[in-house]
């Protein structure tokens, strides 16, 4: 599985956390940046990774920045992308299981690196939608411009 993913300097280090922790599990990640902690503007990585997921250049997104809420409005606007901001497992879970979210959010300044991990490995792992889900994300896809 090949996995996008992202940041603002607020999420960099979390980020080079999250990176190494998927490529020792197997999975080839591409890095779209942000590359320091250098003060950043977060559409500046969102939006071409969001793009890369949405063309299926990757499987999955991973985006952190300071509450996660930036990065997900931003993966959110690009057309075929549904992204969730997670803060929960259940709703790790959910974002793929009830949504078929590829891209998922954190917020650096609110979250541990040990909880996000544990969120990645349950989203990684979810089920695909079942038919109930998929009449619902059908819907969504319809009204996508």
């Amino acid at each position: 599985m090949k996995i996008a993913v992202a940041s603002d300097h607020a999420g960099f280090k979390a980020k080079e956390e999250i990176k190494k922790y998927l490529v020792s599990s197997g999975y080839e990640v591409r890095d779209f940046g942000a590359f320091s902690e250098d003060s950043c503007d977060y559409p500046d990585f969102a939006y071409p990774a969001a793009e890369a997921v949405s063309k299926k250049e990757f499987d999955r997104g991973i985006f952190v920045c300071g509450s996660g809420n930036g990065m997900n409005i931003c993966a959110n606007k690009v057309k075929g992308v549904r992204s969730a901001l997670v803060y929960d497992k259940e709703v790790a879970k959910f974002a793929y299981s009830d949504t078929l979210c590829r891209i998922i959010c954190f917020g650096a300044r609110f979250m541990k690196l040990d909880f996000m991990k544990e969120c990645i490995d349950i989203w990684l792992e979810a089920a695909e939608p079942t038919p109930r889900h998929q009449k619902r994300i059908s819907k969504i896809e319809e009204k996508e411009l």
